[in-house]
C-alpha cells in the first residue's frame, strides 16, 4: 500500500471520529435546546414570576427576566446547532472525497 494511501486511511479515520464528536455534542445541544424551549413554553403560560437557582441559592426573578433569558440562550443554542451542523457537512463532504481517493474513483 503507498504512503498517500495510508495516509488518506489515517485521514478518514480521523475525520469520521471527528465526525461522531461533532454528532454528540449536536445531540446535546439538541436536548439543551428543548429543555429551554419547554421551560419558556412554560413561564410564557405562566402569570407569576420564577425561581431561579444561583448557585446553592434559589431566587425569585420577574417573569420578562426569565422570558428574555431564555429567549437569549435559545438562539445561542440554535447558531451552535446551525455551526455543528456545517461543521458536520464539511467532514462529511471531505470525507466522501477521500473515501473515493482510497477505492481509486
Amino acid at each position: 500500500m503507498s504512503d498517500e494511501k495510508n495516509k488518506n486511511i489515517q485521514e478518514v479515520q480521523f475525520l469520521e471520529q471527528n465526525l461522531q464528536n461533532l454528532f454528540f455534542q449536536k445531540q446535546a445541544f439538541q436536548m439543551e435546546m428543548t429543555e429551554t424551549q419547554s421551560a419558556l413554553r412554560e413561564i410564557e403560560n405562566s402569570q407569576e414570576d420564577a425561581y431561579k437557582l444561583i448557585g446553592q441559592l434559589m431566587i425569585r426573578v420577574p417573569r420578562s427576566k426569565i422570558i428574555e433569558e431564555l429567549s437569549e440562550k435559545e438562539k445561542f443554542l440554535n447558531l451552535k446547532i446551525k455551526n455543528l451542523e456545517k461543521q458536520e457537512k464539511s467532514f462529511s463532504e471531505n470525507l466522501e472525497q477521500l473515501r473515493g481517493k482510497i477505492l481509486g474513483k
